[in-house]
This record gives structure tokens, sequence and C-alpha cells, in this order.
């Protein structure tokens, strides 16, 4: 977990129960200040992380810092509310600093809409942006003209292996299906079909989704599991085309042993209503993210964990980055890969209340 938060004199004088006044006195070693309360403004500096260096060069500066935020429509894919919710909340934090942030929105299902507002982004000359790469080919153009620009950026969501970001946020891909497959495994002790199924994503052009499944299927290819489960694949249609069905009975049909279901993107709740529309109680099914609809087929039993890939902390850290380096002037580390929680519904209580 990353621990950036900036830190103010008055959240240290609020903490410490003095004036900030006194905290200004500490901090420049002038005035009398009892030396008990000294010691303990000092100790909550220190457990603070305080950096009144940074901060004070910042506020003197008086520059602004505008940043652009590449992400898919939340109204097209429920799953995109998470990041766009932390982006704002990074904002508002960051806003005394002088980060401003413009969103981009774009239709994460089609390829001209993302086009059109990378372009919109690059044109509107930023100090930084923040993006999703959910295209992998199409992306890649614009990382030329940014480095080109120098316009630093940094990918949430989906890592980019031909790039250069000043940072990525977000989870390991390969351990993210290593884990899923554990998981599986875990619920599944005898020898059966497990099937990964990408549901309605462009494949050749998701990276993130590729890798996630190499994860999976190098956790079953081990010595004492490789001949003992079978690995099967689908990338299935539209859920709300009829094709969606018919592939998943298909799959019955070829595979009468399939006891696992592994679902890469965010929208396992539309396994788990074909599961349950089809009285299907023996398939273990795992997912990604607390999206409302997977919640309640967490809570219902038909969907049995849930990958939290923390969609929250992958907007909101991705600004603190940028702000990080453009405001602070802070060393940043190329790589963040946000913790994986495992929920099920004995623990998606404590997650819920978290969020």
């Amino acid at each position: 977990m990353l621990h950036n938060k900036i830190v103010r004199i008055k959240d240290i004088a609020e903490k410490a129960q003095v004036s900030k006044g006194t905290v200004d006195r500490v901090l420049h070693n002038r005035g009398r200040v009892a030396e008990d309360v000294r010691q303990k403004i000092l100790r909550i500096i220190e457990e603070m992380n305080y950096e009144p260096n940074l901060i004070a060069r910042t506020l003197k500066s008086n520059r602004n810092f505008y940043l652009a935020a590449l992400i898919p429509d939340p109204l097209i894919d429920p799953y995109w509310e998470a990041p766009k919710s932390g982006i704002e909340k990074a904002e508002k934090e960051l806003k005394q600093y002088g980060i401003a942030v413009k969103p981009f929105i774009f239709n994460p299902y089609n390829i001209d809409s993302f086009l059109k507002k990378a372009a919109e982004a690059t044109q509107s000359a930023p100090d930084g942006i923040i993006l999703a790469p959910v295209f992998y080919r199409e992306v890649l153009p614009f990382f030329e003209q940014w480095t080109q620009k120098e316009i630093p950026y940094v990918l949430f969501n989906t890592q980019i292996q031909d790039s250069t970001p000043l940072s990525y946020i977000g989870q390991d891909s390969y351990q993210s299906g290593f884990l899923a497959a554990k998981m599986l495994h875990y619920g599944l002790p005898d020898p059966c079909t497990v099937l990964v199924a990408h549901i309605n994503e462009d494949i050749p052009n998701s990276a993130h989704l590729i890798t996630k499944e190499k994860g999976f299927t190098d956790y079953f290819l081990q010595e004492n599991l490789k001949n003992r489960y079978t690995v099967a694949r689908q990338e299935l249609s539209n859920p709300n085309s009829l094709a969606f069905t018919e592939q998943l009975a298909q799959l019955r049909k070829e595979h009468p042993n399939l006891k696992g279901i592994y679902v890469t993107n965010s929208k396992a709740y539309e396994i788990a209503f074909y599961l349950e529309k089809h009285r299907l109680t023996n398939i273990k099914l795992i997912g990604y993210d607390l999206l409302p609809k997977n919640i309640q087929y967490l809570e219902d039993g038909v969907i049995n964990f849930i990958i939290n890939q923390n969609p929250k902390g992958q907007g909101y850290w991705s600004i603190y980055q940028l702000s990080d380096f453009l405001v602070f002037k802070k060393d940043i580390n190329p790589i963040k890969y946000l913790p994986l929680d495992i929920i099920t519904k004995e623990n998606l209580s404590y997650y819920i209340d978290a969020e």
C-alpha cells in the first residue's frame, strides 16, 4: 500500500491537540514550547512523515498543474465508476497544491471513441496524463507523442510492456490469474475441467487479460496438477446476445466435467445469472470487483470468490504519483502493485464497510 497523503501543519496540530503556531515554533526551533509538548509534536511529525520543505516550496511557487485523465465511461461499464471516484477524491485532496484534473471519457468498446478522446487530451497540453490503456495497439502512438512532448504519463489497471510510463498503478496481472487458479483449485480438489472465460473483450488487443490467462494456466501446468485438470478457454460474446447463451450451452456439452469458471474481468455476474437460471449449483465461479451485481451473487452463493483489484485506489494513487513527481519533485517507483484481496461471502461485510 502507498502512503503518500499530504500532511499539513493543521493535521499535526489537531493530532497533538495544540495550536498551529505551536507546531510552527517546533518546526523552526523558535519560541518557547514545553519540553513534553515539543517531544510529542516531534513524535507525531515523524509518525505522519511530514515533509515541510517540499510543501513550503510548493505553496510559494503558486504554480498550477493541469492533469488529463483518460478513463472509460462508467455509464457503459460500471467497473470504471470506482477509478473515477478515486481520481475525484485525489483531486479534491490536492486542489490546495494547484492540482486540477480534467476527465476525458471514452467508450471502452469503441476504438474511435478512444482515439478521439486521446487526441483531445494530447491537444489540451496537460502537465501530465493518467489513463487506463484498454486498447493496446491504438495507445502506442500516443505514448510516443507524449514522450516527444515530455508529458509524463501514469498507467492504471492495465500494464503495457512496450511503454515507458512514469509509473504503473494496479494489479500484477500474471499473479492475479495465478491466484484465481489457486483459489479454484482450493475449492475443487478432485480432477475436473476449469474454464477461462473472457466476456465481451477484444482479446488480441487486451494485453492484461492475456497475461491473466497465462498466470491461470501456468498454475495448472505445475507438475502435480497438469494431468488432473483440463483448462479450457472461451471468448464469450456480448451477454445480451443469444450467442452468449449458446456458447455456454456448447461448453457444457464439450466439457461435461466442467466444475470451475474463471472470469477475467468484472462481469462474473453474467455467468452467475446463467448458472442460477439453469440451476447449476456444482460449478465454482470466481471473478473480479465489488460491483453491486457481483456482490449480490456472492451473498447468494452463486459466485464463490471475488478478487478485489482496488479500482478506486488505482485512480487515486495515479493522481498522487503524478503530483509527487510534478509538484513535490519526488523520485517515483515505476511499478506500484496494489494488493489483491480475496473476498468471500464470509468476509464481504468488512470490504463493503471499508469502501
